[in-house]
């Protein structure tokens, strides 16, 4: 490739998971840097994570937990490549997918590139609730910002550095998904979509996000389309 690229895993709680997910990104070959930011884990991440450290994979951590949003956030702010893609450390997303999702960028024909778990990528059935807050939120996004695309709340995000430099970023928690999608588009910029694959994982296997976060989310939509 003829860039930078930077794999950013924010990671909270994940010790059964982030080495293995770590592995998955190396193998893929395509990545210059892993930087992996620890939101103030308490169940031994916080031990393992150094010795992963070498000179692709740097780690960061958070004194205490602050959100998923801080994490990516403390990603982008320490991330040193050309380009930018958020990793989730619970193996729901396959790394496998990064050259589909590279590829826009590496055309030229895309600054920003999301993975979407709705075009018909192989995939792990949702909860029935959790797949309509998803279209929810999405339909939303495509209401109030004039868009067409099919998963506003992927974590599959890629951008060019210099697109994410250019926003005020500020949330903390999960609203991360639609304060960057918003920013995004109010800027102009077209979000390119490819297929991903999905393999979602249960409640007891320690998802984390929260009915109350469609709220969350729903409002941060709104509140951007008319503020910065």
């Amino acid at each position: 490739m003829d860039f930078k690229l930077t794999v950013i895993i924010p990671c909270y709680n994940e010790a059964t998971t982030i080495e293995k997910v770590v592995q998955r990104v190396l193998a893929t070959e395509l990545v210059d840097e892993i930087l992996i930011v620890d939101d103030g884990s308490t169940d031994g991440t916080r031990d393992l994570l150094p010795t992963l450290e070498n000179d692709v994979i740097k780690v960061v951590m958070h004194e205490k937990n602050r959100g998923k949003g801080a994490a990516v956030r403390t990603g982008f702010a320490n991330a040193t490549g050309d380009v930018f893609l958020i990793q989730d450390a619970d193996m729901e997303y396959d790394p496998r997918d990064y050259p589909m999702l590279l590829k826009p960028i590496q055309e030229g024909i895309a600054e920003v590139v999301y993975g979407s778990r709705f075009l018909g990528g192989p995939r792990k059935a949702m909860f029935f609730w959790n797949m309509i807050a998803n279209r929810t939120l999405t339909l939303v996004t495509n209401v109030l910002y004039n868009s067409i695309i099919s998963d506003m709340e992927t974590c599959y995000k890629v951008f060019r550095a210099d697109v994410v430099r250019s926003f005020n970023l500020r949330s903390t928690g999960f609203e991360i998904e639609p304060e960057v999608t918003a920013k995004v588009l109010k800027r102009r910029y077209r979000i390119y979509e490819v297929p991903i694959s999905y393999n979602g994982r249960e409640w007891d296997e320690g998802k984390k996000i929260k009915w109350y976060d469609f709220f969350i989310a729903l409002w941060t939509l709104i509140r951007y389309r008319f503020t910065e």
